[in-house]
């Protein structure tokens, strides 16, 4: 009998063209479903919460799969993670209704995304970070980020090619935390995310600690509704999927 499995993946996006599958590259979905046919006869078809695109990470995307298995949950794990490869993991898998739905079941979804900002670049770990080598204001940047807080039309924070009803999402928490002494790392949670949405966010972050933008500048772009009044979008090595609420 087919049984609906919810899987949390982690992944290391950097040798892949991104989630989806596509005629020419690796994906992340591509090689989970490779594993999933090897062990269950049958074509097996995964649903995310979300595309993550090229070179971005994940420490908890969510999927969904129906297949027709006697296998535990537990036991679908071990056998699919014995046949990805090493990075890409399962790390939980467990039976859900007929009517959960990675994508349209979720509430919320939070990302974080990691800068480095140093005058030298750093080899050790550059495919998980944004290596800015100009002084940075952080103070301003925190500012910033306020702005975003709340229910907004994303508009100008979207870059095109993704299909979608509206641009309104609600932002439940976004700021900036300094670690460690050059270690900057944004977190954001929200409703729903436009395509790059947190990575134009960021790109125009980081331009405003430039001293390109002023804080106060951020609701006028938001009125602005054009992605043309905004900043960069930030490169995706610093971005990771967190985790997903349902």
């Amino acid at each position: 009998m087919p049984q609906n499995y919810k899987l949390t993946i982690a992944y290391d996006g950097s040798a892949y063209h991104g989630w989806q599958i596509q005629p020419h590259g690796p994906t992340i979905q591509g090689a989970i479903e490779k594993a999933l046919e090897s062990i269950v006869p049958q074509k097996c078809r995964l649903t995310a919460s979300g595309r993550t695109d090229a070179g971005v990470h994940a420490l908890g995307q969510v999927a969904h799969v129906v297949a027709d298995t006697r296998l535990s949950a537990a036991r679908l794990l071990q056998a699919v993670n014995s046949l990805l490869p090493s990075d890409i993991a399962i790390i939980d898998c467990e039976t859900v209704s007929a009517e959960f739905h990675a994508r349209f079941s979720a509430h919320k979804k939070r990302y974080r995304y990691r800068v480095l900002n140093q005058p030298y670049p750093n080899p050790i770990g550059r495919q998980y970070v944004w290596q800015i080598f100009q002084p940075l204001d952080f103070e301003a940047m925190r500012a910033a980020t306020e702005y975003f807080v709340g229910e907004h039309d994303f508009k100008t924070f979207e870059s095109s090619g993704s299909p979608r009803s509206h641009t309104i999402r609600q932002v439940f928490t976004a700021n900036w935390d300094q670690p460690r002494k050059k270690h900057l790392v944004f977190e954001i949670e929200a409703n729903g995310f436009l395509k790059q949405m947190v990575r134009n966010i960021v790109g125009t972050v980081v331009d405003v600690g430039k001293g390109r933008f002023q804080p106060e500048t951020i609701p006028h772009m938001l009125a602005a509704k054009d992605r043309t009044a905004a900043g960069p979008t930030a490169p995706a090595t610093g971005l990771f999927l967190v985790a997903v609420t349902y």
